[in-house]
């Protein structure tokens, strides 16, 4: 049997994060049960791909471990990639304790753990609907997503948590001066240990309002400035068309 072709990428965008900032606000310290490395949740870069059409994502970590003996090779880390495809949608990353900014929002949510890989669009209200699972593949020190979305410019938001199955959505969430978990100066901190920006993402946390990075091209809006100039060419060539008749 033939192997199948290996369609050639064509890069849409490309994102790097700070090395060693996997600490939250900078207090987050994690458990040694099981051993997670900081590494592990050190977002290095996003990439974003159009493969034959479709958007392929690839998230870079610091390093893949697997302390929960996951068949995918990877575990210990929760990866959240949401993707801003149009105008409008959902501003609650949801689980994470973090928002969006005023007025943005995003339409797509890819979720890994190793155990499963999971989708889900943004609905007008209400929950957001489970979607098809995507394709994930583990490349050295990368994670790869192959998605069933046309390939665009979107805008994204990426964060890495620390996964447990002892937890109902599988996020180790950050506590207060605990002998066993995820430490933090203080209760009710949002989730993740990473999140993708460029800077300091302390202002992150204080805030809970993480910025997108990339800069969505919505081709709603070109199809209708399109059909706005033909309707007022139409109008025009129209115009001219009487005005030699009655002349």
């Amino acid at each position: 049997m033939l192997a199948a072709a290996v369609l050639p990428a064509s890069l849409l965008l490309s994102v790097p994060d700070p090395a060693g900032d996997a600490t939250g606000d900078g207090s987050y310290l994690l458990s040694t049960r099981p051993g997670v490395s900081a590494a592990t949740l050190d977002l290095r870069l996003l990439r974003a791909e159009d493969v034959g059409g479709k958007l392929q994502l690839a998230v870079s970590l610091g390093a893949v471990g697997n302390p929960w003996n996951s068949p995918a090779g990877f575990s210990g880390v929760v990866l959240d990639v949401f993707v801003k495809t149009q105008v409008g949608g959902a501003r609650e990353l949801t689980g994470l304790g973090l928002s969006t900014p005023s007025g943005d929002g995003w339409q797509e949510h890819y979720r890994l753990d190793g155990f499963s890989a999971q989708h889900f669009s943004a609905a007008p209200q209400g929950k957001p609907r489970s979607a098809a699972a995507p394709q994930v593949r583990l490349e050295g020190t990368d994670l790869v997503i192959a998605t069933d979305l046309r390939a665009g410019q979107y805008s994204y938001w990426v964060t890495a948590s620390a996964y447990t199955p002892l937890s109902p959505d599988g996020y180790l969430r950050p506590g207060g001066d605990t002998a066993v978990g995820l430490r933090s100066a203080r209760e009710g901190s949002p989730v993740p240990l990473d999140v993708l920006l460029s800077g300091d993402q302390k202002a992150v946390y204080a805030t809970a309002e993480l910025s997108a990075v990339g800069t969505v091209r919505d081709e709603r809006a070109l199809h209708l400035l399109w059909a706005a100039l033909s309707a007022l060419v139409v109008a025009v060539l129209a115009g001219i068309v009487a005005w030699r008749r009655r002349s």
